[in-house]
């Protein structure tokens, strides 16, 4: 039975514009792609096997056929051999989906569940139709084009700007292919000397892309390939003007693709705008109506916030518990846990907006590393985050929509993989899940009252009876955080004088940089905000400072301004106010 489309979708999107009658996905002239003047073209396929050359969703198969190679797709030779020396050869759906209208240079807006590989949809369309330094098209390029940008991804967080990058880096290494990642909270000359060096492709944050363009260090007119990447948390951060701005600076004549896991009407209204006949393609099951992937086990448990430490170690010790990530919705309760668990015994390690750039990447490679095997996090981690090893996610706050908890819980079960999510719902917050756990169809209207000494607990995740809220000391054999190092990133926030990244401007999970005074405050204050007396001032301030002597100290006081009590509104005595 073929499904039927997503009708109202297609009539929320329509363009202006001749109507393109048909393509090689799209094989047959005498069917139109639309009946109406360019919609959007929706096409869905299942989570198996897909079929490209026609304009009709895909049944779902019995029998799935084996995953195409990425030679296969059309993928070259030198990206090919770089995706196999990382253990990468075949497609994940919504990669086999979008390969071949990307590689053709059409506009492409893929969805899929988070974990499913949407960043090879896009990377290797990308990498592949730029011209690498060593080929032979680059020398083709206009002069002024060379070393600059061809291709440019939008990313919301700086994380997960960090991970496309590595990944791009990866894919493109056979090529030759220059990446730079560019976002807030690290020096601007490090990344201005590797753009004057020159760079094929940017992944960054839009705050930080805006300020170096708007410093005439970046310059984006030869871009050929745009991605907006999680489009709809750029959306939710409030990135919307920041996106249309980037959009100004690059050409028209481009490719643009953007990826999400939802599509809400804002990401469809931003396509009519800026996309040239986007084909739509959502890898998901016929008939599999539910957000989440199958293979993450959940469990979602009603908890007393008293208990909640003692709980969660306990859940740390689970059978077969690997690389754990722990989500909380303020920055001052993920520290809070951090210090409690380290002194529980484990190797514990936290990102969060308190936190400065080098800590936050210290903590990431110390836990892709293994030298942690805890993360404790606020939402800044939860886009994008691809680390391999995720077994375990815990909730240990109730999270404020679905679609948090939707990329809350992705960060395990990725690329095939199972793992096993753990909720934890305080009692004030259950109207809070139960909303959650109606949009997304979940079984568990009524979380179970759970305690650390309740026996499901044990019983569901393999945990050995008499299992205290203590890391056993035989267990304790991870290097911990002190074990790497914190690297110096040059944190824009610790310098006095040099212009702030927009990414720093801007509130929600952005953190405040450490070094810089809190706006209002005034030198005359005593303290500076990182705790620092004023005595650490330059030489040159502390010499005017002293030679002005105690007088001029005194007369600096603000006089102190004494009040008499009144009897019937008038005062007892001094000066009134005539």
């Amino acid at each position: 039975m073929v499904p039927s489309r997503d009708i109202e979708s297609r009539r929320r999107c329509r363009f202006t514009g001749p109507p393109r009658t048909h393509s090689r996905c799209f094989p047959n002239p005498g069917v139109p792609l639309s009946t109406t003047n360019d919609q959007l073209i929706d096409q869905t396929a299942p989570s198996g096997a897909t079929d490209p050359g026609t304009a009709d969703p895909v049944a779902a198969d019995p029998n799935p056929a084996e995953p195409k190679t990425f030679a296969e797709l059309g993928v070259s030779t030198p990206i090919v051999e770089a995706l196999a020396s990382h253990g990468i050869t075949t497609a994940f759906p919504i990669q086999e989906m979008c390969l071949g209208l990307a590689l053709e240079g059409r506009d492409v807006i893929g969805q899929a569940k988070t974990g499913t590989g949407k960043t090879l949809g896009f990377g290797i369309p990308l990498i592949q139709r730029i011209a690498a330094p060593a080929s032979d098209d680059y020398a083709q390029l206009p002069e002024a084009a060379q070393n600059k940008p061809q291709g440019l991804i939008v990313c919301p967080t700086r994380e997960l700007a960090l991970q496309v990058a590595t990944d791009i880096e990866q894919a493109g290494a056979g090529l030759g292919i220059r990446v730079l990642s560019i976002y807030g909270g690290r020096a601007y000359e490090p990344q201005i000397d590797a753009l004057r060096a020159g760079i094929d492709v940017i992944v960054g944050t839009p705050g930080r892309i805006i300020d170096l363009a708007g410093r005439g260090d970046l310059d984006l007119s030869h871009v050929r390939e745009l991605v907006l990447d999680e489009a709809d948390e750029m959306l939710d951060m409030g990135f919307l003007p920041d996106v249309e701005r980037i959009v100004a600076l690059v050409p028209t004549n481009r490719q643009t693709m953007l990826f999400s896991a939802t599509m809400p009407g804002q990401i469809i209204a931003l396509a009519r705008r800026y996309m040239n006949q986007p084909t739509h393609m959502r890898a998901i099951d016929p008939g599999d109506d539910s957000a989440t992937v199958d293979a993450i086990e959940q469990h979602v448990w009603r908890a007393h916030p008293m208990d909640k430490v003692e709980l969660l170690a306990r859940v740390l010790q689970a059978k077969d518990r690997g690389l754990t990530m722990i989500f909380t919705r303020t920055k001052r309760k993920a520290q809070k846990i951090t210090d409690d668990l380290t002194e529980r015994g484990f190797a514990v390690g936290s990102v969060h907006g308190d936190l400065g750039q080098g800590a936050r990447e210290q903590a990431l490679r110390a836990f892709r590393s293994g030298k942690v095997d805890v993360l404790v996090a606020t939402d800044v981690a939860a886009r994008g985050i691809d680390v391999d090893g995720v077994t375990h996610v815990i909730n240990y706050e109730c999270p404020d929509d679905e679609k948090t908890y939707l990329h809350r819980i992705g960060r395990t079960g990725r690329a095939g993989a199972s793992g096993v999510a753990v909720t934890l719902v305080d009692w004030e917050d259950i109207a809070r899940w139960q909303m959650i756990d109606r949009a997304l169809k979940l079984p568990f209207k009524d979380p179970l009252e759970t305690y650390s000494t309740s026996p499901h607990v044990f019983t569901g995740l393999g945990i050995p009876e008499g299992t205290t809220g203590r890391l056993p000391t035989g267990q304790r054999t991870r290097a911990g955080l002190s074990a790497e190092q914190v690297e110096d990133v040059g944190e824009t926030g610790k310098r006095t004088g040099g212009p702030r990244s927009r990414d720093d401007r801007r509130g929600g999970n952005k953190q405040r940089s450490g070094g810089s005074t809190r706006r209002g405050s005034t030198a005359s204050a005593g303290k500076s905000s990182s705790g620092k007396s004023s005595s650490s001032k330059s030489p040159s301030t502390q010499a005017s400072s002293n030679s002005s002597g105690s007088s001029s100290s005194d007369a600096s006081k603000p006089r102190r301004r004494r009040r008499r009590r009144t009897h019937g509104g008038k005062p007892t005595g001094g000066n009134t106010a005539s």
